[in-house]
């Protein structure tokens, strides 16, 4: 079977997007039903963190121990990873050892490393260009949602803040779903030309719609949900000052903005969030704010990506087979008695 990755939602076509979703759907209803299959009997995955993470690790680890496999942790410092083992040699032996490999790493070079070398699927946890499992959680989130009388390619999206790991992966789901995408920021925290250009392609072939700006209010007017992120990531604690000043007041999703946008709108935040930053308590705790049902769907999330890439690579031996090699061995440790 071809080997994929999971490195970015620009790899997949709508289709096959739509497809994991609805996967995950299924098994999200088994799930609530208490009827998880074990569709990953004995699979392992290697779980790579360069940097420390609530809901990656916990869905990961849950997803994997409920389909019946088991997820290992593999936390800063404790493997080699291109410093004293090279990305090659790292990925070989995890290759040989697990069945799949997520990582989360500080830089998106590093993950596109591993996947080059490996010979098993490797899982983008998040870099620092993109997070493809949040998004994936985010659209079935929205999908569960979706106001009376509107399909998939009718919702507007409305992202404010930081052009963010998220925000890049964001836009590019939605454009490549047909959706309809607003970015509201400062000039100087809009995306890169190279982003836009990825997602006005995928309007020219989905027929979604890209909306840059720096009004935060002419942005939630039709806004079916409202989405927004840290204002800074690691490594940018330097400028926290000179984004505070920047984004605040004006792109804080407050009650005043909140009530802005039409009334069945509703709140996203991948979370973790910084309270009274980004967005306030109010909107946060809102009736319409859905940031837990959107968190609790990373775990259903992580379970459609992993059956959807490990299912169709597993051996499932026949009973005989199994049976054959159990005989063998066991004759063998009987003589050793």
């Amino acid at each position: 079977m071809t080997l994929r990755h999971f490195i970015d939602t620009q790899d997949y076509s709508k289709q096959e997007l739509l497809d994991i979703i609805e996967l995950t759907r299924k098994i999200k209803a088994a799930d609530k039903q208490g009827c998880t299959p074990k569709l990953l009997q004995d699979a392992s995955l290697a779980m790579i963190f360069e940097e420390p993470s609530t809901r990656t690790r916990v869905s990961f680890e849950v997803a994997m121990t409920e389909l019946g496999g088991h997820a290992l942790y593999l936390k800063p410092g404790e493997i080699h990873l291109g410093v004293r083992e090279s990305m090659y040699d790292t990925a070989k032996v995890l290759s040989r050892m697990c069945d799949a490999i997520f990582a989360r790493t500080l830089k998106h070079e590093t993950i596109t490393e591993l996947a080059k070398y490996a010979d098993v699927p490797v899982i983008n946890g998040l870099t620092d260009y993109n997070h493809p499992t949040q998004v994936v959680c985010d659209v079935l989130t929205m999908m569960e949602h979706m106001p009376p009388g509107k399909q998939l390619e009718d919702l507007r999206v409305t992202f404010i803040g930081d052009a963010t790991n998220v925000l890049s992966s964001l836009m590019f789901i939605c454009t490549r779903l047909g959706m309809h995408f607003t970015h509201a920021a400062p000039r100087k925290y809009q995306p890169p030309e190279e982003w836009l250009q990825i997602a006005q392609a995928n309007c020219a072939e989905s027929g979604g719609s890209l909306t840059i700006t720096e009004d935060p209010v002419e942005a939630v007017r039709e806004a079916d949900f409202i989405y927004t992120d840290l204002w800074w990531w690691v490594g940018q604690e330097d400028q926290i000052p000179e984004r505070r000043a920047a984004f605040m007041p004006k792109y804080q999703v407050n009650l005043d903005l909140f009530n802005k946008a039409p009334a069945h709108c509703q709140f996203m935040h991948c979370l973790p969030a910084s309270r009274g930053v980004e967005a306030t308590d109010e909107v946060m705790d809102h009736p319409r704010s859905i940031i837990f049902d959107q968190s609790e769907n990373r775990l259903h999330t992580e379970k459609g990506l992993l059956v959807y890439l490990l299912y169709p690579r597993l051996k499932r031996p026949s009973e005989e087979l199994q049976a054959y090699h159990r005989g063998q061995i066991e004759a063998f440790l009987q003589r050793m008695i």
